[in-house]
């Protein structure tokens, strides 16, 4: 197995950097961390990167250096990128570039092919694979503050040093399970460019509360919406600095047409009124004007009769059963909602395509159909044909 050294290198001079990218060029697997700050700003402000591959450690400054060289490595479709809940880490990319690095191979999605469960954390991966207990007391660390300390940098590395060996031997486990193309969609999903980009007009479908309004309403919702979008990248701050959610909610429910209407709505301060409330008023009114035709419209969530609910408490039931013998973790393959879809009649949801059909998707159908049936033996759930009980 390829070995990373025990020391990191602290890389903040262009000299530094291009020694580093001599190293890592030609690297079939690189390790990546990120520690960022966006509490204050829309973007994350990228504060450190950690790199690992075989014989090399470092953790690069970007607030010291341009990182170009190391990014041009770092997206070479040749190399493999490891990250452990890559999502935030891959909108950090994407803000840097418009794009993500590719492929991507994420520890987390894989250790739920392993039965570690759903969304397990970094320490607790690296403390039950490979025994190693992390030191946190560098957790709260503002990475945006220089100098970092020997400490610091130790805390960071480690990151990146423990993750190039979690997934080696992730590799060597889900190969012999051959349960390695199993990831290969989720992997896709997350390094498609769209899901760091996501639609203008379907940034409505993100606000909290959405879902409490009408078809009309949520066009205003809508409007409000992009205009947000627009305000919090154009002067780099978060969203709800602009506008909270609960706030747009009610001005898509409210409507408001004049000013004095916008003042009385809560959350609406001052400010805002004197600088944005005829832009307000007019992305309110350009929304109801719009089509209806093209008006957003609320998913339609089916309401089971309490039989059918019956129905999915028993695919659950299935659903764990297969989840458990496998050693995947049941949430992998189904959520209850998917399952509620499968009672009311939908045939297209993941759990009946690809890895999850052969693993639990014929299983689940089987028993809709009255060709299994599901009884307790020992304590233990059996799935046995009519014929055969």
């Amino acid at each position: 197995m390829p070995e990373v050294p025990e020391k990191p290198l602290f890389v903040d001079t262009e000299n530094a950097l291009a020694e580093l990218c001599d190293k890592l060029r030609g690297q079939p697997v690189l390790a990546l961390d990120t520690e960022f700050l966006r509490e204050k700003t829309y973007y994350a402000q990228l504060c450190l990167l950690q790199v690992a591959a075989d014989g090399v450690i470092a953790c690069v400054d970007p607030l010291a250096l341009d990182l170009a060289p190391l990014l041009d490595i770092i997206y070479d479709t040749a190399v493999i990128k490891v990250m452990h809940s890559a999502r935030q880490d891959m909108e950090i990319f994407f803000d840097l570039r418009g794009d993500v690095p590719r492929p991507l191979f994420d520890t987390q999605i894989a250790a739920t092919l392993m039965g570690f469960g759903e969304q397990v954390g970094y320490a607790n991966l690296v403390q039950q694979m490979l025994g190693i207990t992390l030191d946190k007391a560098a957790t709260r660390t503002d990475w945006s503050q220089r100098p970092l300390d020997a400490e610091q940098i130790n805390y960071a590395a480690d990151d990146v040093r423990h993750l190039f060996t979690v997934y080696h031997q992730q590799m060597d486990v889900l190969g012999n399970k051959g349960r390695l193309e199993w990831l290969q969609a989720d992997f896709d999903e997350m390094s498609d460019r769209s899901t760091y980009a996501p639609e203008p007009a379907d940034l409505w479908k993100r606000v909290r509360g959405a879902q409490k309004l009408s078809s009309p309403q949520l066009a205003v919702l809508r409007g409000l919406a992009v205009w947000r979008e627009e305000r919090a990248q154009a002067g780099n701050r978060p969203r709800r600095w602009i506008l909270k959610d609960e706030v747009m909610v009610d001005l898509a429910r409210r409507s408001p047409g004049q000013l004095n209407g916008l003042a009385k709505i809560r959350g609406i301060e001052e400010r805002l009124l004197s600088r944005h409330g005829n832009t307000l008023l007019k992305v309110i009114d350009e929304a109801k004007d719009t089509d209806p035709a093209s008006w957003p419209t609320k998913s339609k969530s089916q309401r089971l009769a309490a039989e059918q609910d019956a129905v999915v408490d028993l695919l659950m039931a299935v659903l764990r059963f297969r989840g458990n013998q496998h050693d995947v973790s049941p949430a992998l393959l189904a959520s209850r909602k998917q399952l509620e879809a499968l009672v009311a009649g939908d045939t297209d949801g993941t759990v009946l395509h690809g890895w999850r059909t052969e693993l639990v998707g014929h299983d689940l159908q089987a028993v809709l159909a009255g060709e299994v049936m599901v009884r307790v033996v020992d304590g233990e759930l059996e799935l046995v044909s009519p014929a055969s009980s």
